[in-house]
């Protein structure tokens, strides 16, 4: 009970903050296509990301966020925006992920596991752009924006329909963000 309660939901949260990282609306898009198909319940105060307004507003942002994405240069600007967008969105991923299970658990969670998440994903993608845009003048940025789609599209449906899956591609997640920070804290002692 302990895995299907804590650990796959967990494992889910963690993967769709991931893919937030690489586009903020598209895994939330996903997430309430997925609950209007009956394939992913959302409870109480999350219902809204199924709804028709839901998911009108959804479309449109992703749809937005996509395009800015491809026009070099401003991809850049968006960072600004989607940075703490990301986080936000990872933080309400993690939640959707619990279901109504309340407390303060699944919220500390979300907050440093979900936002975490989707932020050090978020920072990674920022710097890529940077380094794209200062050694291709913004002509390889395209590319990046089709990875962080692709990464974005590929979270979101693993944590969907394998949820063993996304609690394994989470761990590795972890351990790779864990071993890149005792890195960068070696590199500044």
């Amino acid at each position: 009970m302990m895995l299907q309660d804590t650990i796959l939901p967990i494992g889910v949260g963690l993967c769709l903050s991931a893919a937030c990282g690489f586009r903020a609306f598209l895994p939330l898009l996903f997430v309430g296509v997925a609950a209007r198909a009956g394939v992913f319940p959302l409870h109480g105060s999350y219902a809204w990301l199924s709804s028709t307004p839901g998911l009108v507003i959804l479309l449109s942002a992703t749809l937005a966020e996509i395009a800015a994405y491809f026009v070099p240069f401003v991809d850049n600007v968006s960072d600004l925006l989607a940075t703490p967008l990301a986080m936000a969105a990872g933080a309400v991923m993690m939640l959707t992920a619990f279901g109504d299970h309340g407390g303060p658990i699944p919220w500390a969670l979300a907050v440093i596991l979900g936002a975490g998440t989707s932020g050090a994903v978020q920072a990674a993608t920022v710097k890529l752009r940077a380094l794209s845009s200062g050694t291709t003048a913004g002509a390889g940025n395209a590319v990046v924006a089709g990875g962080e789609l692709v990464g974005a599209s590929t979270f979101s449906l693993i944590a969907l329909f394998v949820p063993v899956l996304a609690l394994i591609l989470s761990l590795v997640l972890l351990v790779a963000v864990v071993r890149v920070l005792r890195r960068a804290t070696r590199r500044r002692a």
